[in-house]
């Protein structure tokens, strides 16, 4: 039996402890990792959770990351609860076993702490990773602060052994910004939160002799389609489990999320669209900017697989312009966030004015300032009645300033 840990009220938690300690509670059966940074105190507690009896399970260090999602494979296959960290070049490593993990309806869970991929080398935050895994199949969920990096991890091992969905989940936190600035975090006590994430119930184990099953089976023209089909059918009919699950957690801590997180958005003219650490930054920039009279509000997607279209067109859609902000290098096309947005829009009757912004790469610091002045632009793309800027931007760049994707009036 594991050891209770002692836990106060209110911890001192970075975003890796804070889901670390999720990993404890919910009690995972093998860890398969090979640590890089930021993410690596994830799994290293995890190994001394172990090996301090807080944990009746397994850490298995292997030689790579492609291993060690190739370890997650097999024990969840086995029967086992099973989760690991990764980020950028690690989380790269993974991709061809990202598919395989999610095609055999695995609910593996696996926290990713963002962080920049090469080149050049950089191991500061940005979204790269986490754009890059958005069509393996994989539920992703995003996390602001460390006391969401807590809660939704616990959240995560719910949806995903959920039989209706039965998927793996990212749990995304911002390289740094998160995972090692520490804050408040109110954690459950150990009874609480296994009972919340409930006993693991294998299905169609690999060690069950008595049922034997295929995992990795090859399949043509004949039967991959539908396969990659019903596969695809559960992943958008997990909405209905995370918002049960939520509304569960809700139930036993007060602490609400939503698949669309939303401020100030009931009378907003102007309005940000981003993911992580940002969305808080342009939370304090709307606050300040309602004093001036500007009507500015925020939308979060929290979850960014499966995309919640109707919730992003329902809450964006009596804005006048929208600026949607992509921490991430787009490499010849628009930013991934604002081609979702943009997609979830394109049926509204308003069709708002909608910029591109890109921002923060490797790191770069993301100010109130500079999402203010965002902000004001975006008042007055709707003051003229059309974009009067490049649709797409590299917010804070230094040298010139680089535009992209030039429109004319009217368009």
């Amino acid at each position: 039996m594991a050891e209770k840990m002692e836990l106060k009220e209110v911890e001192v938690w970075d975003g890796n402890y804070a889901a670390s300690q999720a990993l404890r509670q919910a009690q995972v059966d093998v860890v398969s990792a090979y640590p890089i940074t930021p993410s690596t105190p994830i799994v290293e507690n995890y190994g001394a959770y172990v090996a301090n009896g807080y944990v009746d399970g397994e850490f298995v260090m292997v030689e790579s990351e492609h291993a060690a999602m190739s370890g997650c494979v097999g024990a969840a296959a086995a029967g086992g609860r099973v989760a690991t960290a990764t980020s950028s070049q690690g989380f790269a490593l993974m991709v061809e076993v990202l598919y395989q993990a999610s095609g055999m309806r695995l609910p593996i869970v696996m926290t990713v702490v963002n962080r920049a991929l090469a080149s050049p080398l950089n191991v500061r935050g940005d979204h790269g990773d986490m754009y890059l895994g958005r069509d393996s199949g994989w539920v992703q969920i995003d996390a602001f602060n460390a006391q969401e990096a807590y809660d939704l991890t616990l959240c995560a091992f719910k949806i995903g052994e959920d039989m209706r969905v039965r998927l793996p989940v990212m749990m995304h936190q911002d390289g740094f910004l998160t995972s090692h600035t520490a804050q408040n975090v109110h954690p459950l006590s150990d009874d609480e939160a296994y009972k919340f994430v409930g006993d693991y119930k294998p299905y169609e184990e690999m060690l069950d002799f008595t049922k034997p099953v295929t995992y990795g089976a090859q399949t043509e023209e004949d039967w991959h389609y539908e396969h990659k089909a019903r596969q695809h059918k559960a992943l958008m009919e997990s909405k209905d489990v995370i918002d049960e699950v939520f509304a569960e957690f809700k139930k036993l801590t007060g602490r609400e999320y939503k698949r669309v997180e939303s401020y100030m958005m009931d009378d907003a003219e102007v309005a940000i669209v981003a993911l992580g650490t940002t969305v808080e930054t342009a939370r304090v920039a709307a606050e300040q900017l309602r004093e001036e009279g500007i009507k500015a509000g925020v939308v979060a997607p929290r979850c960014f697989r499966p995309f919640p279209f109707d919730e992003i067109r329902d809450a964006l859609e009596n804005t006048k312009a929208i600026a949607v902000l992509d921490r991430s290098a787009p490499m010849g096309a628009m930013g991934a966030l604002f081609n979702e947005v943009s997609a979830a829009l394109y049926t509204t009757p308003n069709r708002p004015l909608v910029t591109n912004f890109i921002y923060g790469l490797g790191g770069r610091d993301f100010s109130v300032e500079e999402a203010k002045r965002i902000f004001k632009e975006q008042k007055a793309h709707a003051d003229a009645g059309h974009i009067t800027t490049p649709i797409q931007q590299f917010s804070g760049v230094r040298g010139p300033k680089l535009g992209f994707f030039e429109t004319k009036r009217g368009n």
